[in-house]
């Protein structure tokens, strides 16, 4: 049978049942919605590629349906096969795409009208650098959260509210052995440090995450596959600071990395969220 036999029937059967438009009209409008879905979600990931692949893949399976007697029903195979491929390639992704639009109470940190100005934020990020590397000669183990006011209440209710200036003897003195709140995470927010010794989530993702290193790391890692987040990590064991971003660890971190990675959030990641 031609396409253009096929059509004709496909045709006369819809427009000879009511129940098939609705199905036809649900249908197309379901799957519109999570085409649209699944290609904004890769390319807001940077994978254009991968949209690419997808979209000349669908075209060809309409033609080799239309060509040939197979099942049309097949064609549903393609995009099932591209969820589970997204499913798998991006969970960390949608982990927090999912945790970010869930109806969790967020921690109530806005400080509108705070003053913000280049002289102010360099000092805030000299500060962290300081305490960082303080931290890491003397071997004092640390995880500081840089957020951008998205951090669920139930972490920031976990540790002990601060909302203090940025200073390098403050966050020291948080992390220094044996204090209440050493073995907490500090959650910093613009100019502000919001609290210490908060209990972050753990990754799951075990396999990926060196053996030498411990529940800190892993703590360090969780919360950035839930929530848009940088962690900055000193390890008690090594001094060695490291970077999570998106439950990817980056270690080995010095001063040209420290520095350019605060300038990133505070010039970059702060702004776009206040636009």
């Amino acid at each position: 049978m031609d396409i253009g036999a096929k059509l004709s029937e496909f045709w006369k059967n819809f427009t000879g049942s009511t129940e098939m438009i609705v199905a036809f009209s649900v249908s197309v409008v379901v799957f519109s919605v999570l085409y649209f879905y699944m290609i904004k979600f890769l390319l807001d990931n940077n994978s254009g590629g991968l949209v690419t692949i997808f979209v000349l893949s669908m075209v060809l399976g309409a033609g080799i349906i239309s060509l040939s007697e197979m099942n049309s029903a097949i064609y549903l195979i393609i995009p099932a096969i591209y969820l589970v491929i997204i499913i798998v390639l991006y969970s960390v992704e949608l982990k927090r795409l999912i945790w970010a639009h869930t109806n969790m109470k967020l921690a109530d940190v806005k400080h509108v009208g705070r003053s913000y100005d280049e002289e102010k934020v360099e000092k805030c990020i000299n500060e962290i650098i300081k305490a960082l590397q303080n931290m890491s000669k003397n071997d004092t183990g640390a995880i500081i959260v840089l957020a951008t006011d998205n951090v669920p209440s139930q972490i920031i209710d976990s540790g002990v509210k601060l909302d203090a200036d940025i200073s390098s003897e403050i966050i020291e003195s948080v992390f220094f052995p044996k204090t209440p709140l050493h073995d907490g995470a500090m959650i910093i927010s613009d100019t502000k440090i919001i609290a210490a010794g908060c209990f972050l989530p753990l990754s799951q993702n075990v396999d990926k995450i060196p053996k030498e290193l411990g529940t800190r790391h892993r703590a360090g890692i969780g919360v950035t596959e839930t929530i848009d987040v940088v962690s900055l990590i000193v390890s008690e064991e090594t001094g060695v600071i490291s970077i999570a971003k998106a439950g990817r660890l980056a270690r080995y971190a010095d001063f040209e990395v420290l520095k350019k990675t605060l300038n990133k959030y505070y010039w970059q990641e702060l702004e776009s969220v206040r636009k």
